[in-house]
């Protein structure tokens, strides 16, 4: 028995060594590994803070009916390099302008051509300029002061009726849809004074100047139907931003929606609904216990309003789910409430813009409140960190390709800021001949917007096609506009938050890689 053991045992080792040999000549047939040799970069975050679309601090601007200033190209696009602010001690870059078109003049009758005219020489200067606009729709920008309750603002208040906005939405339709690719999104405006939806003359005053101090149903309902016809009028990749919480709530779920109702969901997010194209606008930014009215209850026709803290804690729950789905901005408001709206840690104004998602802040107002974020040391923190900021962490690349082959590329990065990208755009990778400069352009599946508050990782494989010469190629990663008129412009297109990175002329980032085409 022993010897027919020790034969087996010889066997098994002969075995192993066979099998051993096999596998080495296999795996080092010509001299190369079956497994692809690559490589990995090491990337270096940048801290600086630079002009980057669709987020940050933005400028501020109003244009009256009656005496239409056309906004000046040169003026708008000096915003996109460092520059003052007037009564403010900080300095921004920015990409966004805020614009309220003040339909003085036009409350009872359609608008007229020459006023359509201005308004589209004003979308042209922004594309010319590198910006894009924040258009808010409005009758008056005027509290004129009396003997009401309220005081410092009495009515009439001078908006327009609902058959006159609704007229105004539909002639300015085309100039919307024309000029999406230079609108970052829309706030709702057209109804109250500041288009705010709270001091109107005829979709329910719920301020202490009347006597109801609520919204019926017919009041809500009618701003529906100004939402709705908003949302209609604009592409579906654009969204509306609107004031209130609560009104989102009940537009999405109807009058008697409770302040329990679902926020939107990540299956629902992006996809074009109308509840997924309602964003937030908050013009009065860590300003108080509720924010003036931001987060409360306007009651029904069969409820009561409420601003109890119940109530308040509801709605900024509710805004903290759905804020990560959509375009949120506003301005601060009044500097009364410290030490809550100053920078951590006496204060959480960088935790609210993180829980709350926003994209951007106006640069002009209230400068009280902004100047303290300057004065305290975390200013430069929110300016880089107001909407997305996107930091290569690394990346790992194939050494050689043949023409035809596949080639796998894995990106990691993190995104810093406080939000996602709230507009469709591109993410592609680009093969650029060293010697040449001939292009290739491959897209990654990915949704930009998506890219949340965190850490992201890219990888996929592309197929080189048989056109693709031999010789050195730059890899360049890129973010353009997802419109056609403005895809082949650097100022619309994403740069990374890295050292020795972004290509200016062409608005790529470099990947600090040149792949060998065999």
């Amino acid at each position: 028995m022993t010897y027919y053991k020790n034969i087996f045992m010889k066997l098994t080792v002969i075995a192993i060594c066979l099998t051993t040999l096999l596998c080495c000549k296999k795996n080092t047939a010509g001299g190369q590994s079956s497994t692809p040799q690559t490589t990995t970069i090491n990337y270096v975050a940048s801290t600086a803070d630079f002009a980057n679309p669709e987020r940050g601090f933005y400028r501020y601007s109003e244009t009256r009916a009656g005496s239409y200033a056309v906004l000046d190209v040169n003026t708008i696009r000096g915003y996109r390099n460092e520059h003052s602010i007037s009564n403010a001690n900080y300095r921004i870059t920015s990409t966004l302008l805020f614009r309220y078109f003040v339909l003085e003049g036009f409350n009872n009758q359609p608008l007229s051509a020459a006023l359509l005219t201005n308004i589209q020489a004003d979308f042209d200067n922004a594309r010319a300029a590198g910006v894009k606009l924040i258009p808010r729709f409005v009758y008056t920008t005027t509290a004129t002061a009396g003997s009401c309750a309220e005081g410092f603002i009495c009515p009439p208040y001078g908006d327009a009726p609902k058959a006159v906005v609704l007229n105004h939405i539909e002639q300015l339709k085309p100039l919307l849809i024309q000029n999406a690719d230079v609108i970052a999104c829309m706030q709702m405006g057209f109804i109250g004074t500041w288009g705010e939806n709270y001091y109107t003359d005829y979709f329910g005053d719920a301020s202490s100047n009347q006597s109801v101090q609520k919204l019926l149903d017919n009041n809500l309902q009618d701003r529906f139907d100004v939402l709705q016809a908003l949302l209609n009028a604009l592409p579906k990749d654009r969204m509306v931003q609107v004031r209130y919480p609560q009104f989102k709530q009940r537009f999405v779920y109807g009058i008697t929606a409770g302040l329990s109702s679902a926020a939107l969901t990540a299956a629902e997010a992006f996809t074009e609904t109308d509840k997924a194209r309602v964003a937030f606008h908050n013009d009065c930014f860590l300003s108080g216990p509720n924010d003036i009215g931001t987060y409360e209850d306007y009651g029904n026709s069969s409820s009561g309003r409420s601003s109890e803290e119940n109530v308040v804690t509801a709605l900024r729950n509710y805004k903290k789910e759905d804020s990560k789905y959509v375009a949120v901005g506003g301005e601060t408001c009044m500097d009364s409430y410290s030490p809550q709206n100053d920078c951590e840690n006496a204060g959480r104004a960088q935790t609210e813009m993180r829980e709350m998602h926003y994209s951007f802040l106006n640069a002009n107002y209230n400068n009280e409140v902004n100047n303290d974020w300057q004065t305290a040391g975390c200013m430069a923190a929110i300016k880089n960190n107001l909407g997305y900021r996107f930091v290569l962490k690394n990346a790992t690349f194939p050494k050689k390709v043949k023409t035809g082959g596949a080639i796998t590329i894995t990106i990691n990065l993190e995104n810093v800021g406080y939000a996602s990208p709230f507009n469709p755009r591109p993410v592609q990778l680009i093969l650029r001949n060293s010697s040449t400069g001939a292009i290739k352009t491959f897209a990654f599946n990915t949704d930009i917007r998506k890219w949340f508050s965190g850490s992201h990782t890219l990888e996929q494989s592309f197929t080189l096609p048989a056109d693709v010469a031999a010789g050195e190629y730059d890899l360049l990663l890129n973010m353009p506009d997802k419109y056609s008129t403005i895809s082949s412009r650097s100022e619309y297109s994403i740069r990374l938050a890295n050292a020795d990175a972004w290509e200016e002329t062409t608005g790529y980032n470099k990947l600090n890689y040149k792949l060998v085409v065999e």
